[in-house]
Formats: structure tokens, C-alpha cells, sequence
């Protein structure tokens, strides 16, 4: 959720959502523990990161949102090192590069926001240092910020955090563009006159793509049917205010989600009910997404909100997931 001229109220009105509702401590709960910062960015220089995917060696790949870049983070701390720069956008002046997934052949896709006709939308990054090529076009008043891919189908899935919807579309083959067409819209998706970011992160898991609204404080789950087209909405999480991006945890429901606004990571159970596991003492300043990878979390920050001292970073912290 990058930095934009109405984050004060976002912030303001965010924070006065309904305390997290933590539910009952569970036996099976997985447990993060030894959190420790890896690497820290320059804010001055736009080094905001916005979203994570991860490659087979367990560097992070990052978005830096206020940059324009994409940028190859080593496990140990190491870079960050340019991948790809996006192209550079004047008018309007608050371009930001945002959701970002890895396929498995190492292709990397991204968000591009720019508010033109040009350059807004989903954008693909080869393997061989090409420069890179928007595929997928998103109206001028949209806000691709999460994004999801189903390898399966190939599908690339699109939150919509102005227009509160989920976007999708095949992913091209050769250099041909194509636009993106609205697969789930609802009052679930959308946002609110308080807080004008709706839909936000995403992530296709078990069957079905799920989406975290940040106005509406909510994690939500939409069903993908035979035929690829949207089930209803259904809400599987309430009480996350600042809610940006998610990671499952492993095969089941359970999520770790990254709340930008109060800085802090919430383990989301399968019945809904949360609690908080990492907190800015921790090393969190406004984190904005979440990955997981066997037994590792990695958490980026991007410091939006901080203006006293900005800490723009990379934080590493250990999941053990307990059994019955």
C-alpha cells in the first residue's frame, strides 16, 4: 500500500477500526520465532518494497514500489541487486510498482500503476535481461496492487484496490497484450469513503482465490469454479484493520498477514480467528507482504508511515508448524 496523498486518512481511519479480535490460542498454532532484520533499504532513494516472490535458493525478489524496480535480495542480506527498472512515468508523478510473482521458470510478473494508457498494468519480466513488456492493460483508474498466478490455467489474478475488484487474464503468449477482464466485483471487494483502498492482496490457494481488503479490515475467499468463473464471496476473517498482503502457511487456511498500519504480523486461523506473532519491536515498519518458503518467513517493510526514521527492510524469522 504505497505512500499516496491520501494516506493520512487512511492511516487515521484505519487505525480507528475495532481492536484485532485475537481468538483462542490453539495447540496446533504454527509458532515464529528468532525474527531478525537482513537487510535494510533506502527510503531517500524510493527503496519502498511492496511485494515478495521467492526463487528456488531462497533470495527474495522485491518490488520497490516508489523506485520503479525490481531487485534480487540474498537470503543473508545481500543487494539489493537491480533486476529489471520500469519505465519512467512524469505525469502523473505517483507511479509505483506493487504486486509481483514468480513462474516457475523464473519469469517474473508485476504491477505497474501509473494512471496511463500506456504503461498501467500487469507487466512481464524475462529471464534473459530484456526490457520489460506490460501484457496485461488495466484502465487508467485502476490500482492493480496484489497479484496471483495460476500456473494451472495460466491466469494471472489482479486485486483492484480503487475499483475493488479482482482483474484477470491469460497470460500472453509471445508479445501480444491483452486486457484485463473483471472476474469477481462486490461490496466485500470495495472500498470505503474512509479508507480508499479495497482489494488488496491476493494469493490462488486450495481451489480458490483469496483477497484481503484493506478498508474493510477482512480476509476474503472466492471460489474458482469447473468453468473458471467466480463463486461467490465469502468472508473467512474479520477485524484485520491495515490488512495488505497474506502468505499461507502450508496446504491448510492458515495465513500470516502483514498489517501495514499497526505494524504487525497476524497469524489468520482457518475459523477466523487471529493473533498478532510479530510487532514493530520486532523489527516491523510497516510491512506490506508476506512469504513463506519450509521453515522461513520473510516479512518486507516499507515504512509509508513512519516519518520520524523511516526503516525500510527485509526481516527473516523462523515457522515451525506444530502437528496434532
Amino acid at each position: 500500500m504505497p505512500r499516496h496523498p491520501r494516506l493520512a486518512t487512511v492511516a487515521a481511519a484505519t487505525a480507528a477500526l475495532t481492536v484485532l479480535a485475537a481468538g483462542p490460542a490453539s495447540a496446533v498454532d504454527p509458532t515464529v520465532t528468532d525474527p531478525r532484520v537482513v537487510a535494510h533499504f533506502d527510503f531517500a532513494a524510493g527503496e519502498t518494497p511492496e511485494n515478495i516472490a521467492l526463487e528456488p535458493d531462497g533470495s527474495a525478489v522485491l518490488t520497490f514500489a516508489l523506485a520503479h524496480k525490481v531487485v534480487r535480495v540474498g537470503k543473508d542480506g545481500s543487494g539489493p541487486t537491480d533486476i529489471a527498472v520500469l519505465p519512467t512515468v512524469t505525469d502523473p508523478p505517483s507511479a509505483r510498482v506493487t504486486g509481483i510473482v514468480r513462474a516457475h521458470d523464473g519469469t517474473l510478473y508485476v504491477n505497474y500503476v501509473t494512471g496511463t494508457e500506456e504503461e498501467n498494468g500487469i507487466w512481464r519480466v524475462r529471464r534473459d535481461g530484456s526490457a520489460p513488456q506490460r501484457i496485461v492493460s488495466v484502465p487508467v483508474d485502476g490500482f492493480p496492487n496484489g497479484l496471483a498466478l495460476d500456473e494451472k490455467c495460466d491466469t494471472l489474478y489482479a486485486a483492484d484496490s480503487a475499483r475493488g475488484v479482482v482483474w484477470s487474464a491469460p497470460v500472453p503468449k509471445g508479445d501480444q497484450e491483452v486486457e484485463a477482464a473483471v472476474w469477481s466485483s462486490g461490496a466485500a471487494l470495495e472500498p470505503t469513503e474512509e479508507v480508499p483502498y479495497g482489494a488488496n492482496g491476493i494469493k490462488v490457494h486450495d481451489g480458490a482465490v483469496w483477497v484481503s481488503n484493506s478498508a474493510q479490515a477482512t480476509l476474503l475467499r472466492i471460489p474458482v469454479g469447473k468453468d473458471r468463473t467466480a463463486g461467490p464471496i465469502g468472508t473467512r476473517a474479520t477485524g484485520l484493520p491495515g490488512i495488505d498482503d497474506f502468505a499461507f502457511t502450508g496446504h491448510g487456511d492458515t495465513a500470516l498477514a502483514a498489517l501495514v498500519v499497526g505494524s504487525k504480523l497476524e497469524l489468520v486461523r482457518p475459523d477466523g480467528t487471529h493473533k498478532t506473532v510479530l510487532t514493530g519491536t520486532d523489527g516491523l515498519d510497516n510491512p506490506t507482504s508476506v512469504a513463506v518458503r519450509a521453515k522461513t518467513v520473510y516479512v518486507p517493510s516499507a515504512s509509508y508511515f513512519d516519518t520520524e526514521t523511516p526503516d525500510p527492510n527485509l526481516l527473516l524469522a523462523r515457522i515451525s508448524r506444530n502437528k496434532l
